[in-house]
């Protein structure tokens, strides 16, 4: 029998949440530009300041361990999905669907999720999801105003709405 659950993270998770970001964060290599990618993708240093910002992991547990994980953080008037992952051997299971919908449920807000513009895997899967590209100039404003980010980052990223919250919107591509 197989026990599957979708659970808030703890503190006690920092580990597994690194491990499964740094290993599912690995298709990224190559893909998105050098100067944007550094070993680890995620030092636990960051992770801890994402945290204390308020991003609120939430994770898929397959027989007790940590299959993938996402986060939710409210910002101004949305919230974001933010740090995505799941365990490479975990792929294609399901799992970061179930996480999405499952966090999508917990919002009334617009929700919006930036991924990396050559990343054409992860745009499609949250388009799969309803998520809709927005306009170049509308993904520059909105990184602007709810993300913290460089601006090399920026530049090679895009941003995806959920248009149930986004419906009087302008600005999808």
């Amino acid at each position: 029998m197989t026990f599957i659950m979708i659970r808030s993270c703890t503190a006690h998770d920092v580990k597994p949440i690194l491990g499964i970001v740094n290993d599912a964060a690995a298709a990224y290599k190559g893909v998105i530009p050098v100067d944007c990618w550094h070993e680890p993708y995620m030092t636990e240093e960051y992770l801890r300041s994402e945290l204390a910002a308020g991003v609120r992991f939430w994770g898929y547990e397959d027989e007790g361990e940590l299959a993938g994980v996402m986060g939710i953080q409210d910002v101004q008037d949305v919230t974001l999905i933010r740090h995505a992952y799941v365990r490479t051997p975990k792929r294609n299971r399901g799992i970061g669907g179930m996480l999405l919908s499952f966090l999508k449920e917990k919002t009334t807000r617009p929700v919006l999720v930036g991924t990396w513009k050559a990343a054409i895997w992860a745009i499609h899967f949250y388009e799969k999801y309803g998520f809709k590209l927005v306009t170049e100039n509308e993904k520059d404003r909105l990184l602007r105003k709810y993300w913290v980010i460089p601006a090399r980052q920026i530049e090679t990223s895009v941003v995806l709405a959920d248009p149930k919250g986004f419906l009087a919107m302008k600005g999808y591509a």
